[in-house]
């Protein structure tokens, strides 16, 4: 209640932290999903089995695979992001992006298919026809970030695995009730817990009205 200093730095270090991982993922899924929903090429089916693999993909495995490439002894050693909040941002980044990629390519492909031959029949070209697709399908698109978003927020084990849960560093809400049930504080987990419910609930109350609005026009 009393929302302490520590507490701030924590929440803000969550939300920086999520809100990034959450946007690079954006940038990279949503034109990776229009090819894989557009796109006529060899191989396509196997890349959405992968996409489709990867949204169930552990945290863990992909902390695993993150902390593998970051160590001091690994292919990304001498880049130093091992235990930062850089580390946490590549390994939320992988997690989101299949979620993301593969809400896209599902968006899209649900749509009707001759609005992109009418979209070409009027001389659109392939740009104006993705954007004009994207507007389309915006509600579901939108459903696609706070899915992202929701599998970052929330998870723990790679967070903990290439962070480090650092105090002032890399420490985030769910790092720190992990830390906070492992000695026996639960009456500040609980508060904790609360606490990354309410900016979850937030967050997705805020996407859920844009969408629900776009809806209505």
């Amino acid at each position: 209640m009393t929302f302490d200093r520590e507490l701030l730095q924590i929440t803000l270090l969550s939300l920086q932290i999520s809100g990034l991982a959450t946007g690079i993922s954006l940038l990279i899924g949503m034109p990776l999903g229009t090819l894989l929903a557009l796109g006529k090429f060899p191989g396509r089916s196997i890349l959405l089995s992968l996409v489709n693999t990867g949204m169930g993909l552990p945290p863990v495995v992909v902390g695993l695979f993150v902390a593998m490439m970051l160590w001091r002894s690994g292919p990304l050693g001498g880049l130093n992001l091992i235990y930062t909040p850089a580390a946490i941002v590549i390994a939320q980044v992988v997690i989101a992006l299949p979620v993301v990629t593969g809400l896209t390519a599902a968006a899209l492909q649900s749509l009707n298919p001759r609005l992109r031959l009418q979209l070409l029949g009027l001389g659109a070209s392939q740009f104006q026809v993705v954007l004009a697709l994207w507007r389309e399908a915006r509600l579901p698109l939108l459903a696609a970030l706070m899915a992202g978003f929701g599998s970052v927020i929330s998870e723990v084990g790679a967070s903990m695995m290439v962070g480090g849960n650092i105090r002032y560093q890399t420490r985030v809400l769910t790092t720190a009730i992990v830390l906070e049930t492992g000695k026996g504080n639960f009456d500040l987990a609980i508060g904790l817990g609360l606490l990354l419910l309410t900016i979850t609930f937030l967050v997705n109350w805020a996407l859920t009205w844009i969408q629900q609005r776009g809806a209505r026009r």
